[in-house]
């Protein structure tokens, strides 16, 4: 996991957004085909819920990706994306313990 990887994906408010949504799939999507992996939301349906074009979506979700914060999984000819809660979870963590880090040698030095 790497910190500032996961801070340039989340810079993005649409990125975000598509994180946000994928944490909790079933308030945001409608019901995925039979044979979806579980959690797994269908990127057609998350381009439609943003509105943006299929090459810009695509980008979005390989930055995410990239960061580990989501993971892909292909069934057919369908790719299904999912939330990676541990990733973000230690993401957090690490974050956190940095800026506390951060804050001690500020009031230290």
């Amino acid at each position: 996991m790497d910190i500032n990887t996961i801070l340039s994906a989340l810079a993005n408010p649409v990125r975000l957004d598509i994180l946000s949504w994928l944490k909790s799939p079933a308030d945001h999507f409608p019901p995925q085909k039979a044979g979806a992996p579980e959690g797994g939301i269908c990127v057609s349906h998350i381009r439609e819920k943003t509105g943006l074009s299929q090459p810009t979506i695509s980008l979005y979700l390989s930055t995410l990706s990239r960061a580990e914060l989501v993971s892909a999984q292909r069934v057919g000819q369908w790719t299904y994306y999912r939330y990676n809660p541990e990733v973000a979870d230690a993401f957090l963590e690490a974050l956190s313990q940095r800026l506390k880090g951060a804050d001690r040698a500020d009031i230290d030095g």
